[in-house]
């Protein structure tokens, strides 16, 4: 099978300090289609967990490519896999269609982009663990805190609740990535909250500065009334949308190939979902051309 090849923005660091950012990778084949569907229920990042764990084979020196190795991703790592799975799915032009966000207006708008024209900020990671000193009201006072960067792991335990309550999740997420406040380390959440707002700003702003980051704003300008807009493109929403089927869909597929064919369902499912499609179209071509065929040695 063909593998995809690239570098990670970020990087993963294992438990010996080892940074591994070279990766290898596979198009999304019918197993994983079928895996998709049976976790319909579940958010988008246990989603992305799981399918990263089927579609990257190789992380540095790192072969066992386990869901839990993928929970441990940096954020804008995890979303540039998704775009370079996404690109080697099903090419690198993307076509989506919103709606101008002007209340008065409302129009159809298209937007078409190349995934290799994507921003992507590197990030130069040394350490899992970084630690950082900030202001604390006054010039003279300063406050030393260790944290890490989120994480594949804080997007599912938080998800739901950013769509609750953000501030709260807010919270809750500086809470599992500050290890350490000045001597008390391994805080309670009660002690993050206590931060000042000024101080979380700077811890904020220092992770952002940090992580490796995929820019997934898209500019667009209405047809219509012409007004410029800005789109947050959500990569996984759009690319889980693009492959959603139903279970009974994929299974007549498997069931029309291997029908014809005589094809296994393991060798059928193993197929991108382009190439099935393609064989479905052929398929359906000559079954047309030959009822054609039919019909017309009866009429004559």
């Amino acid at each position: 099978m063909d593998y995809g090849k690239c570098s990670l923005p970020g990087g993963y660091i294992d438990e010996a300090g080892q940074l591994h950012k070279e990766v290898s990778l596979v198009p999304l084949s019918g197993r994983e289609e079928e895996l998709l569907v049976s976790m319909s229920g579940q958010g988008a990042a246990a989603q992305v967990s799981t399918i990263l764990s089927c579609c990257v084979k190789h992380i540095g020196s790192i072969s066992d490519v386990s869901k839990d190795l993928m929970q441990k991703l940096l954020v804008g790592d995890r979303q540039y896999l998704m775009l370079k799975l996404r690109e080697i799915t099903f090419g690198e032009k993307v076509q989506a269609s919103v709606s101008c966000p002007w209340p008065e207006c409302d129009t159809g708008v298209d937007v078409n982009f190349r995934i290799p024209d994507i921003p992507i900020k590197d990030a130069q990671l040394t350490t899992l663990i970084h630690e950082c000193e900030f202001s604390v009201g006054s010039e003279d006072a300063r406050q030393k805190v260790w944290f890490r960067l989120p994480n594949g792991a804080d997007q599912e335990a938080l998800s739901k609740k950013f769509h609750e309550n953000n501030a709260i999740a807010a919270t809750q997420l500086l809470w599992r990535c500050i290890q350490r406040i000045d001597e008390i380390k391994s805080p309670t959440i009660e002690q993050v909250r206590d931060l000042s707002s000024n101080v979380r700003q700077q811890i904020e702003q220092r992770m952002q500065k940090l992580a490796p980051d995929v820019e997934l704003t898209m500019q667009a300008q209405c047809p219509e009334c012409h007004r410029d807009f800005s789109i947050p493109f959500d990569i996984q929403e759009f690319f889980f949308g693009e492959l959603k089927t139903s279970r009974e869909l994929l299974r007549r597929e498997v069931h029309y190939l291997a029908y014809h064919y005589h094809w296994s369902e393991q060798d059928i499912l193993s197929m991108t979902r382009d190439k099935r499609h393609e064989y479905i179209d052929v398929l359906t071509e000559e079954i047309d051309r030959l009822n054609s065929g039919v019909q017309s040695s009866a009429v004559s």
